[in-house]
C-alpha cells in the first residue's frame, strides 16, 4: 500500500542518502580524525578504547568546528534516538551512543542505521504520520511523526554536507595532495 506523505518523505530522504553515499564511498580512514581547526570538537578515545564525542551542554564561543569522526557520531545519536522513538523503545542516552572507532567500521554502522530507519519508515500507515511526535518536540501536537521524519531528513542533509565539505577542504591539504 502507498502513501502521498510516506512516499514522498521516502523519495527525499532516498536523495539525501544518495548525496550522502557519495561522500561516503570516497572517505579515507585519515579523514575521520582531520582538525580543520584549531578549535575542534572531535571523538577521543578513552582507557578501555570507547571512544568518547566532545560535548557541552550550551554551546561555546566560538562555535567548534566538527571533525568527520565527530560529525559521524553525531548522525549516529540523533538517528539512534529518533528510530528508537519510531519503533517505540526507550530512547537511548546521548552518552550510551558511541563512536564505532575507524572509518569502515563507522560506515557500515551508519548504513545499518539506514536499514534500521527505512524498516521502521516503510511499516507506517498515514494514522501514524499524522501521529504526535515524541522527539524532537517531545509531545507537541503541532509535530507529527511526518514531521519528525522531515526533521530527520533535514538533519541528514545538512550533516552530510558537513562530512562533504570536510573531506574536500583536507583532499586539498598540501599533505594530501598526489
Amino acid at each position: 500500500m502507498t502513501d502521498p506523505q510516506r512516499d514522498l518523505l521516502r523519495w527525499q530522504f532516498d536523495l539525501t542518502w544518495a548525496l550522502f553515499e557519495y561522500h561516503l564511498e570516497r572517505l579515507r580512514p585519515e579523514d575521520f580524525l582531520w582538525e580543520p581547526g584549531p578549535v575542534c570538537w572531535t571523538v577521543r578515545p578513552t582507557a578501555d578504547g570507547t571512544w568518547v564525542p566532545d560535548w557541552a551542554e550550551t554551546e561555546p564561543d566560538p562555535v567548534p568546528v566538527p571533525t568527520i569522526a565527530w560529525l559521524s557520531w553525531h548522525i549516529g545519536w540523533w538517528w539512534s534516538v529518533s528510530t528508537d522513538h519510531l519503533q517505540g523503545r526507550p530512547p537511548r542516552e546521548r552518552t550510551d551512543v558511541t563512536w564505532p572507532g575507524d572509518g569502515e567500521a563507522t560506515i557500515a554502522w551508519l548504513r545499518e542505521l539506514r536499514t534500521d530507519w527505512l524498516t521502521a519508515l516503510d511499516g507506517l500507515d498515514p494514522a501514524d504520520l499524522a501521529t504526535t511526535a515524541p522527539f524532537p518536540w517531545p509531545n507537541d501536537p503541532q509535530h507529527t511523526i511526518a514531521h519528525m521524519i522531515g526533521w530527520v531528513n533535514a538533519e541528514l542533509m545538512k550533516n552530510a554536507a558537513e562530512i562533504g565539505q570536510l573531506r574536500l577542504l583536507r583532499a586539498q591539504q598540501p599533505s594530501c595532495l598526489p
